[in-house]
């Protein structure tokens, strides 16, 4: 048998027999990689293990830390449920069953409509298979002969699949026990590998996403290789349902979402505190920076959105108008219009670099299934800013926008990983202005000392891309801040600068976002805090308690003297026990609650209670007062 080579993720090189399985390739470098592996990726495909090497290759083998690894493991699961329903109940077809972010899900066709209590039935039939180990095989068959076997089970679902595929086309099945489902794969080895299963919501699908199909009934559930990590994740999405930005939204009244504007929030007074405090910091920042701020019209002409691009590839999510007889459109983005900005006047090397800032108002039309709170809205505020530079100042540039985010997101409490994408197959500009680039990014994020991931070959088609990664206090991962270097655009619009040459050249532009949506870094943040904002966020950051009517005055004595110095206070001198008073003020997550009374009255002094700490004791207000200006300062 002769031999072939196999290289490594790690850059090694390895001889192997050939015609061996993956899943033997693993066996031979290491039993722990074996127990390990759920699949490989050999020269960039994501195959099973059961798979043959036939010619030299480079592999990747995927655990569950891996997403192909998780996406192969919640697949088989995907699989393993189809088997339980057609195990449990008479005359159901199966549809499609995919994985998906956090797990899987199946759609069925079946005369009963699934309860609650069915899906525990289901679940437990799920274990029973999953510890009869069944192997996972794959077949392949013709055409004519996959719809002649799907045909005969009664699948008319996947039959119609099949009849979508070329003519030629080679059907790949995948087999366990009992149970055939057309599949393209891959999978894990055998059904024994999902060990922490939880089915957990029933909902309606039409079939292919088409309204005018039949309504199949969706089972979602989610795969875990250990029960711990399963018990985690559960524990995780209950936390989750708490923080709720949306629930927190109606009770803490922060903002709203009305039938006459669905995807386009309403902010109410408390939600508007914490928006302009975000903003006054992002502006105080970007001044420290070098940036100077623009602001650009809603409304510009179709004719420039032809120019940028926009209108071929972007229309189908814009909104359009007429003015004047001529075609307009309200702006997806800010770029043209900053770009704009640039070309009103001539620029020499020496302006270079130019920042400009805009929190711009955009709307984008979303399809009203993925409005959800403010995490996906119709109409939101960009943070953007475009840097104009010379091709020597990228590394630097980058590496002050990189500052500037670890500062944004430091003071939140929220870390962070990047992940830098780089040339895609189709882009525009030639090799060497991409590596110029690209390396300049890769040398910036070095430099900074970040943790990065690359995604090769994910950049946009215009220029590579660093994205920002928001890991929360309970451990969800939000995508935010990015640095997007653009060479499509300079070029479009002609924008240029004088050398010291004398001659016209090119600028290099980023494009960056901190928060990336105001309204979505808002959602982030209530979810983050569970609706407890630090003191300097907190829409209400005093909750004033005078014990009867004859300590009113005085608290309104004391409320005075904190709004001069700019302290957000409210007094709540309804005829309630305290008691009553301070579990109101608790359930509004104020951070200091003052109870007032004929002791602090006389000694000008406040009872101090501190979200989370509970009764601090009396303290004078004169002292009270630059302690709290002081946290809200340093923004603690």
């Amino acid at each position: 048998m002769g031999h072939i080579h196999i290289e490594l993720n790690n850059g090694s090189i390895r001889e192997v027999e050939a015609n061996q399985t993956l899943g033997e390739v693993a066996q031979s470098i290491s039993r722990s990689l074996a127990k390990t592996a759920l699949a490989a990726k050999v020269d960039g495909k994501v195959l099973d293990l059961a798979r043959r090497l036939t010619k030299d290759a480079k592999i990747e083998f995927l655990t569950f830390e891996d997403q192909e690894g998780k996406d192969a493991l919640r697949h088989s699961a995907s699989h393993i449920m189809a088997q339980a329903v057609k195990r449990l109940y008479s005359d159901v077809q199966i549809a499609i069953g995919p994985a998906i972010a956090n797990g899987f899900y199946y759609d069925f066709d079946a005369p009963v409509t699934f309860t609650p209590e069915d899906l525990a039935r289901i679940q437990a039939e799920m274990e029973r298979i999953v510890k009869e180990d069944l192997p996972i095989e794959r077949l392949e068959m013709e055409r004519a002969e996959a719809v002649r076997f799907f045909e005969e089970k009664g699948e008319s679902y996947k039959v119609e699949l099949i009849r979508d595929l070329p003519e030629d086309a080679v059907i790949s099945l995948y087999r366990q026990g009992e149970f055939v489902d057309l599949c393209a794969g891959p999978h894990v080895a055998s059904t024994g590998k999902v060990k922490a299963i939880k089915l957990q919501t029933l909902a309606g699908a039409y079939w292919r996403g088409d309204e005018k199909r039949k309504m199949l009934q969706r089972i979602y559930g989610t795969a875990f290789e250990k029960k711990a990590e399963l018990d985690a994740y559960l524990t995780m999405l209950e936390e989750a349902a708490k923080r709720d930005h949306r629930k927190l939204g109606r009770e803490l009244d922060l903002f709203s979402i009305q039938d006459e504007g669905p995807g386009f929030p309403f902010f109410h007074p408390k939600g508007m505190i914490i928006r302009n405090e975000l903003e006054t910091f992002w502006r105080k920042l970007h001044v420290k920076y070098g940036y100077q701020e623009i602001k650009t019209p809603i409304i510009l002409s179709q004719k420039l959105w032809q120019q940028s691009g926009h209108w071929d590839h972007y229309r189908d999510n814009m909104y359009f108008t007429q003015i004047d007889d001529e075609g307009y459109a309200v702006k997806p983005m800010n770029c043209p219009g900053g770009i704009l900005v640039y070309r009103t006047q001539h620029h020499s090397y020496r302006d270079l670099p130019l920042r400009t800032a805009e929190l711009g108002l955009v709307h984008r039309h979303e399809l009203s299934g993925a409005l959800h709170g403010l995490m996906r809205v119709r109409s939101f505020t960009q943070d953007d800013a475009h840097i104009f530079m010379l091709p020597s100042q990228i590394k630097t540039e980058i590496k002050g926008v990189i500052d500037l985010f670890n500062q944004v997101y430091s003071t939140f409490g929220l870390s962070y990983h990047a992940e830098l994408s780089t040339k895609p197959e189709k882009a525009m500009g030639d090799d060497a202005i991409w590596e110029v680039a690209t390396k300049a990014l890769q040398e910036a994020l070095e430099e900074c000392g970040m943790d990065y991931k690359i995604n090769p070959g994910d950049g946009a088609f215009y220029g590579p891309k660093i994205d920002f990664h928001l890991k929360d206090s309970i451990g969800r991962t939000w995508q935010c801040g990015t640095i997007q270097l653009d060479m499509l655009l300079p070029e479009k619009f002609d924008l240029n600068y004088i050398g010291e040459d004398g001659q016209k050249h090119r600028p290099v532009m980023i494009h960056r976002v901190a928060y990336g949506s105001m309204e979505r870094f808002i959602g982030i943040l209530i979810e983050h805090y569970a609706g407890a904002f630090p003191a300097w966020l907190a829409p209400v950051q005093v909750k004033l308690l005078p014990i009867t009517d004859r300590h009113v005055a005085y608290a309104r004595a004391v409320a005075q003297q904190m709004r001069e110095q700019d302290i957000r206070v409210e007094i709540d001198d309804r005829n309630e026990k305290i008691g009553y008073k301070i579990r109101e003020a608790q359930v509004q997550k104020v951070p200091y609650t003052l109870v007032v009374g004929d002791k602090e009255q006389e000694t000008s002094s406040v009872a101090v209670r501190k979200r989370g700490q509970g009764d601090l004791g009396s303290q004078p207000v004169a002292e009270f007062v630059p302690q709290l200006l002081k946290e809200i300062r340093e923004k603690n």
